[in-house]
């Protein structure tokens, strides 16, 4: 299984990276978690834009899910077109959402390039993947991701404050990508993101094996954000990078 970071930042893309977006493969099937602004692009470095074989978007907010618009233009007009219908999960009302944000009739809104389902809490079978689900702690309905195949497991924060969810799904991962938006502070609110300490200290507590940090605000000081997050993890740490690629075995 080989994790590709296309894009890393949070809330919104910052100089060096676009917003949330990664690329798992096995056995050469390409899965797509997220894909938030301007992750298209990285994208085609890596494979060609029918290439995917569904995608998975955590949540509903722009920085995790917008660039399905542009996706979207591709499969329906691009060179290939019209390009078979691949699936795209997540929570619902994605369909009419992504419809929305495009300026489309709600129907058929998107539907034409992709199969919409609804994620839900449990486990499914997408592609070769086993992909366990959960909710994880977010002002909108959010789900954090178990993703396992070849005896490898990656797990998956998504958007998350402090949520025994994402422990329970990372429990003995062999790497766990997390995020990390929020550096200690006072007044931090609660119930939306973690802050570097709190990641590793989620990690620690599901004996993950590698922790990568990832949904990297551009206005935080990134070395500070893995000084923070190195006392409370034993294990290999590292800040997520754009174009980072991971092969877990």
């Amino acid at each position: 299984m080989r994790l590709t970071v296309l894009g890393c930042s949070g809330s919104f893309p910052g100089p060096d990276s676009p917003a949330s977006s990664y690329l798992v493969e096995h056995e050469g099937f390409r899965l797509l978690l997220d894909l938030g602004s301007g992750a298209l692009g990285p994208l085609q470095r890596y494979t060609s834009l029918s290439g995917v074989g569904a995608v998975c978007l955590s949540h509903l907010h722009a920085d995790h899910c917008l660039d399905l618009c542009g996706y979207w233009v591709d499969r329906t007009y691009g060179p290939d077109a019209p390009s078979p219908r691949i699936p795209v999960y997540g929570p619902s009302g994605t369909a009419r959402r992504m419809a929305q944000a495009y300026g489309l009739e709600e129907d058929p809104g998107m539907t034409g390039a992709f199969d919409f389902g609804t994620l839900e809490p449990g486990t499914r079978e997408i592609g070769p993947f086993r992909v366990t689900l959960a909710h994880v702690n977010h002002p909108v309905e959010t789900f954090g991701f178990r993703i396992e195949a070849g005896g490898r497991a990656l797990a998956y924060s998504a958007d998350t404050g402090e949520s025994a969810a994402l422990v329970d799904l990372a429990r003995g991962a062999d790497l766990m990508l997390c995020e990390a938006s929020f550096l200690d502070g006072p007044d931090l609110p609660e119930g939306l993101h973690l802050t570097a300490r709190q990641a590793a200290e989620h990690a620690a507590q599901a004996g993950a094996g590698r922790l990568v940090l990832t949904h990297l605000v551009p206005w935080n000081d990134r070395q500070r954000t893995l000084e923070e997050a190195a006392p409370h993890f034993p294990g290999p740490l590292s800040l997520a990078t754009s174009g980072q690629v991971v092969d877990l075995g």
